[in-house]
């Protein structure tokens, strides 16, 4: 089979040629949209991270194709309608770095609430002094999180470690695990008004776009921090910089920004005949937020750490080697 591997580290490509024998690999270190058609044509299996929007149009390129074989958990880069209707598998890596999302998303609490990042940049112009760095302890203080799945169920671990109070939205309810791990299942308005930190762990899907938004925004206990390891498109970011603006919230961390895509491309939008007036507004209002002294931004590496790209990759590998034997692992269905 001709498989196709988009961004594509130099490690990945010796991890990839050491596993699938008798097969032709074609790697590129490119997103797959800066990769032109004519070059993976005869693809019956491609592979890419979560920054290749594999859509309708590549799908449609590539006849040949059987498999799409995301180096992720979320699919919302990938059109699984046209991939149902063209009778191409979808798999994906459905658990990797559940504690490793978890620590990121701490790391970012424990940023912004003792405000190293503030200090760390103060020392750079040899300045040591301490007005407005005041922090606040963990200790006592409620969290919120939004989603409660994997990555969910190991930031309850952690906040119960540092003595914080657990607070959960989530379409799903498990007494047990509640009993368990000591937290309390509310509605999301409620989440918004108790919590002091409020973390952001939902896959992103038409259901959770802009599941915080201009409207329940307002309800965020002022003083309260924000973070989101998730998705950039599950909060309005208009909403956003409203809120911070209004001092509702103290600070943010992300992870992921809404149209975070457009920033690595920024540099083509100036000249690219089709940027829209959607593009534009949503570029600016990313600079905008990341501006702000109190948002601290990491550029989508949450998962990234050895051990997790590690069991990406292996699982990767395994979800391909099973479909060439003719079973399917870790489908994902439209």
């Amino acid at each position: 089979m001709n498989i196709a591997i988009f961004e594509a580290k130099p490690w990945e490509q010796e991890m990839f040629k050491k596993e699938i024998k008798n097969q032709k690999l074609l790697f590129f270190k490119e997103t797959i949209q800066d990769v032109p058609f004519k070059k993976y044509q005869d693809a019956n299996i491609i592979s890419s991270f979560i920054t290749s929007k594999i859509d309708a149009k590549v799908i449609k390129a590539l006849p040949k194709l059987k498999l799409i074989a995301t180096r992720s958990t979320g699919f919302d880069h990938i059109d699984l309608k046209e991939a149902k209707n063209k009778k191409v598998k979808v798999v994906n890596v459905p658990t990797y770095g559940e504690n490793t999302v978890a620590e990121h998303a701490f790391a970012l609490i424990l940023n912004l609430s003792r405000n190293v990042f503030k200090s760390y940049l103060r020392g750079l112009k040899k300045d040591y002094s301490i007005e407005g760095l005041k922090g606040f302890d963990l200790q006592d203080k409620t969290i919120g999180i939004i989603g409660c799945g994997h990555i969910g169920l190991h930031m309850i671990r952690i906040a119960r470690g540092f003595g914080m109070k657990v607070l959960v939205y989530d379409i799903n309810y498990d007494k047990f695990l509640s009993e368990t791990l000591d937290f309390k299942y509310v509605n999301l308005n409620e989440l918004l008004k108790k919590s002091d930190v409020i973390s952001m762990h939902l896959p992103y899907c038409q259901a959770t776009h802009h599941i915080i938004n201009k409207k329940n925004i307002r309800l965020i206990k002022p003083g309260s921090i924000l973070i989101n390891t998730a998705r950039g498109g599950l909060i309005d970011t208009g909403a956003l910089i409203w809120a911070l603006d209004k001092k509702i919230l103290r600070g943010v961390g992300l992870d992921v920004l809404e149209g975070e895509n457009l920033l690595l491309e920024e540099h083509h939008l100036a000249t690219r005949e089709k940027a829209n007036s959607k593009e534009m507004a949503t570029l600016i209002k990313d600079h905008k937020l990341l501006a702000k002294d109190n948002v601290l931004y990491t550029p989508h590496i949450a998962f990234y750490s050895q051990e997790a790209v590690d069991r990406i990759t292996k699982t990767t590998i395994e979800n391909i080697k099973s479909f060439i034997k003719g079973k399917v692992e870790n489908e994902v269905k439209a």
